[in-house]
């Protein structure tokens, strides 16, 4: 699909409506809040590659837990119920470190009791990935914090709202548990990333952002890297401050072919929009998410930022600075015509009729 450019095209849409990974978070993790019973072990680095192409996203995270205790975990929103979830491949999150290592998949299956009670949240599959144990789930807020608070999760005190806010958008969860346990036994040590990777079909793409502040302070810093692969350049909207387009370029060939050789990522088309975005904000500031367009005909949804009209913005990546001396030339020749203008003005008026 040929790579297509839209600088301006949103801006004036959302004055309109206004009338309407690679993710890596310190200190605050990344796309996903730590949920755990211990504090003792603590999610260092969650990284995250968002892709989108032909209507589906798939998803790459890694976890890394430091610390000791039995068992913590994370919830991370998403936009719709993925079909798959594997392993993904080391090379894919590692490849801006020019690391490589190899990556074995492993399929989910889907759990005998998927429908779940009526009264609480539905259990759509479960597999384990190395030490991980991952659930997704389909249910609002007050379903989904039930279950974990049922399996073992100790939610912040602001779970709920956060809870609720996602599922106001999207009632579906993946809840991944870190066994520490397990994890000693295969070998895995504190700081050690586990890979995986969900498929989404979905028509609405977006990133959670607001969930990298759960349980924190309002004044801790939040901040991320967000990497962004779509067909074509994408329009972006957030909703409030501390979030920046840093790089907005089609993505060159090495970079293409290096990811198209990991495990699981052979999907990807010869040409991809490589988008880099950085989050640094205050945790009470980081309430809002990163809606995405999906294709050159359609806008991002302004419900997917997760905040109302008058906060929404577009993110557009920072033009170059324009040179001074233009704009004061420009400046000076406005006031000379002025005042020639007025001057042939007083001529005018000065001669008898």
């Amino acid at each position: 699909m040929p790579i297509t450019r839209r600088p301006y095209r949103l801006a004036a849409t959302v004055l309109a409506s206004s009338a309407a990974l690679v993710a890596t978070a310190v200190p605050a993790g990344a796309c996903g809040g730590l949920v755990g019973e211990n504090g003792s072990i603590q999610l260092t680095k969650t990284s995250t590659l968002a892709a989108y192409h032909d209507g589906v996203e798939r998803y790459v995270t890694s976890f890394e837990f430091s610390g000791t205790g039995e068992a913590v975990g994370s919830i991370i929103p998403l936009p719709d119920i993925p079909s798959e979830v594997v392993r993904g491949g080391d090379w894919t999150l590692q490849r801006l470190a020019r690391e490589v290592a190899p990556a074995e998949r492993t399929e989910f299956s889907a759990t005998a009791d998927a429908l779940g009670s009526p009264d609480g949240a539905q259990v759509i599959l479960e597999t384990q990935i190395d030490a991980l144990d991952i659930t997704v789930l389909k249910g609002g807020g007050d379903e989904v914090g039930t279950w974990a608070r049922d399996n073992g999760f100790l939610l912040t005190p602001d779970a709920p709202e956060v809870l609720d806010f996602y599922a106001s958008r999207s009632q579906i969860f993946m809840a991944a548990r870190f066994d520490a346990a397990r994890a000693a036994a295969l070998g895995q040590s504190a700081g050690d990333g586990t890979p995986i990777m969900l498929t989404i079909p979905t028509d609405a793409p977006w990133v959670p952002l607001r969930i990298l502040s759960l349980g924190l302070e309002g004044e801790t810093l939040v901040e991320a890297d967000v990497f962004l692969l779509t067909d074509e350049e994408p329009d972006l909207l957030a909703g409030g401050p501390g979030l920046s387009l840093d790089r907005s370029e089609a993505a060159n060939d090495l970079l293409l072919d290096d990811l198209r050789a990991d495990v699981g990522m052979e999907w990807m088309p010869e040409d991809m929009w490589f988008s880099y975005l950085q989050v640094e904000a205050q945790a009470a500031d980081l309430d809002y998410d990163l809606a995405i367009s999906p294709d050159a005909r359609t806008l991002p949804t302004l419900a997917d930022t997760g905040v109302t009209p008058p906060q929404v913005r577009p993110v557009h990546a920072p033009g170059p600075a324009l040179p001074v001396w233009p704009m004061a030339a420009g400046a000076l020749v406005a006031v000379i015509v002025a005042a020639l203008l007025l001057r042939a003005d007083e001529r005018s008026r000065a001669v008898p009729a």
